[in-house]
């Protein structure tokens, strides 16, 4: 009936229409308004009373819940570092006199690499020598007046004796006996400028021997910074040479492990990492140190992790960028299901609506936004979670317990689940 009606509407309005186009007349401004509001309600009739019998009822997608193996990993990238690194440099300084090694070369502990120019430092030894030869020559001298003095001293004590004291007079036997400890004191005053002298003479010739700069481990030249003619100034701070590595075939791989993965990260886990050198190849690594000392970059908080990396075939090189899989848990034949499924919940029931009046009415009337539905939060491992499986074609709802997830599925470790059955990870509305 009410769609007989809005035909009637419209046979209604196009018959006005054509005959005012048919006598040639024209309607006025207020003919035409009144013209496209009988329109208007005639399309908002047919919306509201043609209804096309549609409705909207819910289907599910499904996976099965599987026996399998659960693998956790942490992801981290970091850059290769030698095990031991050193930093060479120069105490003195000086105009270098020659260079004897280069980048990549390989280098014994003691191995010269370097030396300064020699001629003042050797100046300075020939100084320290000389006043070396003073300072015992001193000694000598100090020596013989303590005799003289030691033997004055006694002749005065054997003429007391056989004068029975009336000679030498108490003056005179006062002043050989301070001339004696004088004397005596002048000899020890000797003998430490000697030690001080050959303290000056040791000091300098150490300089001599810092002016060659040798290698202090067994390793390679990593940068050699330094070229014959240069002159280095040590002041505050030594003066880098040379940068050697000790061993590279065994190396370190230093990661930024982020806040939230470093509680799963423990010394002695296993990892593979890449690098764009060699694309395609996985390398392996032991976890030898996690540190407590945070650091932030870029607002993102993190902490260094050590892994021990064999480098035998010299393929892997100092500063190359890596990233990391630590293996953090694994868990070998359990029961699994995918984390959708503990993010599903169902939608409310379907309630028969008709489609195309409430499409209309809405691209007429917009309505205001809804908010959307909040997220269900990721389950807390070792907590209980509800999960929704199919059964004869309606959700039910499963408690279950639950554990480890690798970010895509999740271990259940307790409730009434059972491998197989189909778990419901998302509802999908369908046309009836």
């Amino acid at each position: 009936m009410n769609k007989q009606n809005n035909d009637v509407d419209r046979t209604d309005l196009r018959e006005l229409l054509a005959r005012g186009g048919g006598t040639g007349l024209r309607l006025p401004a207020r003919g035409w308004l009144i013209a496209a509001g009988l329109l208007i309600l005639a399309v908002l009739a047919y919306a509201l009373f043609s209804g096309d019998g549609t409705s909207q009822l819910p289907q599910y997608r499904t996976e099965q819940a599987v026996m399998g193996n659960l693998v956790v990993k942490v992801s981290a990238t970091g850059n290769l570092k030698p095990t031991n690194q050193v930093d060479v440099g120069s105490e003195l300084s000086g105009i270098v006199e020659s260079v004897y090694v280069d980048d990549n070369d390989r280098v014994t502990k003691g191995q010269e690499l370097a030396v300064l120019d020699l001629s003042k430092l050797e100046d300075a030894v020939a100084r320290s020598r000389a006043n070396l030869d003073a300072a015992e020559a001193q000694v000598q001298q100090s020596l013989a007046t303590t005799a003289e003095a030691r033997a004055t001293m006694t002749r005065f004590k054997e003429v007391a004796r056989l004068s029975e004291g009336k000679v030498p007079s108490k003056t005179e036997m006062d002043t050989a006996e301070a001339n004696l400890k004088r004397a005596e004191a002048n000899v020890a005053s000797a003998k430490a400028a000697v030690t001080q002298a050959r303290a000056a003479l040791q000091s300098d010739e150490t300089n001599i021997s810092k002016a060659h700069i040798r290698s202090p481990i067994d390793g390679v030249v990593l940068a050699r910074q330094v070229e014959p003619g240069q002159t280095v100034a040590a002041s505050f701070t030594a003066p880098v040479l040379f940068t050697l590595a000790e061993d590279l075939t065994k190396m370190e791989l230093q990661v930024d492990v982020d806040e939230a993965d470093v509680g799963q990260v423990k010394v002695g886990q296993k990892a593979i990492f890449t690098v764009d050198a060699w694309p395609g190849r996985q390398y392996s690594a032991v976890i030898t140190e996690v540190g407590y000392g945070s650091q932030i970059k870029e607002g993102v908080v993190s902490y260094p992790a050590t892994l021990q990396v064999d480098n035998s075939d010299l393929s892997l090189r100092p500063g190359m960028t890596a990233t990391a899989e630590i293996t953090t848990l694994v868990r070998d034949n359990v029961l699994l299901v995918p984390n959708a499924a503990l993010r599903f919940t169902p939608p409310a029931p379907a309630v028969a609506e008709k489609k195309t009046n409430r499409s209309v009415l809405r691209s007429l009337f917009p309505r205001p936004r809804r908010t959307p539905r909040q997220i269900a939060p990721p389950p807390i491992e070792g907590g209980s979670h509800a999960i929704w499986v199919l059964q004869e074609g309606r959700a039910e709802p499963l408690q279950v317990q639950v554990g480890a997830s690798d970010g895509r599925m999740t271990e259940v470790t307790g409730g009434e689940l059972k491998a197989g059955m189909a778990v419901i990870t998302e509802a999908v509305v369908s046309q009836q």
